[in-house]
């Protein structure tokens, strides 16, 4: 079983930067392809980034392609998601989530889910 929670959220300038972790329990950890998803109240929780098992593959959704990057420290147990010039429209509750690749992130076949965090962006 691996449990995951996410840090980092808080209340961001549009234009600045913002980091989100996302640390994992359980030995199994460097196994899973691992998904950022953002919700906002009324929407569907939609993934925004994946990355791959060994991390030398990523996903990233077109409204936030050139400016978040997704990245892992298998070691660390832990993936981060870095968001440089985050827009008032990325104001979401942000979610981390395991899944079997990156297919199964984008299909939404999601084995773990983190609590989440929310990101303000005002601006």
């Amino acid at each position: 079983q691996v449990q995951l929670g996410e840090s980092g959220g808080g209340l961001v300038q549009a234009g600045g930067s913002l980091r989100l972790s996302c640390a994992a329990s359980g030995r199994t950890f460097s196994s899973y392809a691992m998904g950022w998803f953002r919700q906002v109240p009324g929407k569907e929780r939609e993934p925004i980034a994946a990355i791959s098992w060994t991390g030398g593959s990523t996903y990233y959704a077109d409204s936030v392609k050139g400016r978040f990057t997704i990245s892992r420290d298998n070691a660390k147990n832990t993936v981060y998601l870095q968001m440089n010039s985050p827009k008032p429209e990325d104001t979401a509750v942000y979610y981390c989530a395991t899944a079997r690749n990156i297919v199964t992130v984008l299909r939404a076949e999601i084995d773990h889910w983190g609590q989440g965090t929310q990101v303000t962006v005002s601006s």
